[in-house]
């Protein structure tokens, strides 16, 4: 059982649940240190009083904000950890959406939530099946590590996940990123619609994992044994800034290179053929004189392709 980081209760209209909290992820990270570039040196980071020059330890440190007059205002731990706010004890559910309303791109960091001793067990229960049936998920305030946020609980696995929300006003705005006044054609559309199902058909993201750190420790194992380390692959070259590429050829090539990528479901891919992908029926072949339709859209076993949510 992972230790819980606090206790708080989930509270709507007069329904309190208590609740502990959970640490839901943890990075893993190749520990680097800044060295001297001359020497391997460690490069040590003090803390120093401006006003006294005095190295200030760790436990002696505190928050302070100036204010427009140059005054400094002390803040304490106590004083950031008893701030007159009413979620600092309870996530307050201010009403319920359904669960495609919230943008992913709000998502900050998520907590598992579980009930907080037998009494919280039975109204958990209930809240966690009520928001699975509705398909919804409930919007709150919470104040978690002295700050006030933004909040959505959703069910996971049988659990209620806390997932702290950036506040709107910290979303960037999108407008004139992307491109405007693209006219695609229906050829496109069913060859990228191929080239998906071809990398997707045997892909399963639990089966992923850190390359980065993978790759950042054969470096330091090389360094270490004082032999050359791996160096990285040569990258597909892009086309240069500007430069008008054939789309056609280049999703053609794609496809077939995914093919050899993905040959276990090479030929489960070509099914979805131009009638699927573009909405259109393809009219039935008058004679066999006629060219016969493009390679990258055809199944060699006819079967169609199996997708995966």
């Amino acid at each position: 059982m992972p230790k819980a980081i606090a206790k708080l209760s989930i509270s709507f209209s007069l329904v309190s649940i208590p609740v502990a909290v959970y640490a839901a992820t943890g990075r893993h990270t190749v520990p680097l240190h800044q060295v001297h570039a001359a020497d391997g040196g460690r490069i040590r980071q003090k803390r120093v009083c401006e006003l006294d020059g005095t190295e200030v330890q760790f436990e002696d440190v505190a928050h302070g904000y100036e204010a427009p007059d140059g005054r400094m205002v002390v803040l304490t731990q106590d004083d950031l950890a008893d701030l007159p706010l009413t979620t600092t004890k309870e996530i307050r559910v201010l009403g319920f959406l359904d669960a495609d309303r919230v943008d992913p791109v709000n998502f900050d960091k998520a907590y598992y939530l579980g009930p907080s001793g037998p009494a919280g067990a039975r109204p958990y229960a209930l809240l966690r099946q009520a928001m699975l049936e509705a398909d919804q998920v409930a919007v709150a305030r919470v104040a978690i590590r002295t700050r006030e946020c933004l909040a959505v609980l959703r069910v996971r696995q049988d659990v209620i996940v806390l997932q702290t929300l950036l506040w709107p006003d910290e979303i960037r705005s999108a407008a004139g990123i992307a491109p405007e006044g693209i006219q695609l054609r229906p050829k496109e559309m069913q060859l990228a619609r191929t080239l998906m199902d071809a990398v997707t058909s045997d892909f399963h993201i639990e089966a992923e994992h850190d390359e980065y750190a993978h790759a950042l420790e054969q470096v330091v194992e090389a360094r270490l044994a004082g032999i050359e380390p791996p160096h990285a692959p040569e990258s597909r070259a892009l086309p240069p800034g500007g430069t008008v590429m054939d789309l056609m050829a280049v999703l053609e090539r794609a496809l077939a290179d995914a093919k050899e990528q993905h040959p276990k479901t090479s030929g489960a891919v070509k099914s979805t053929g131009t009638t699927k992908l573009v909405g259109k029926k393809t009219p039935a072949r008058k004679s066999t004189s006629k060219a016969p339709p493009a390679k990258t859209a055809e199944a060699p076993n006819g079967k169609r392709p199996t997708r995966r949510a």
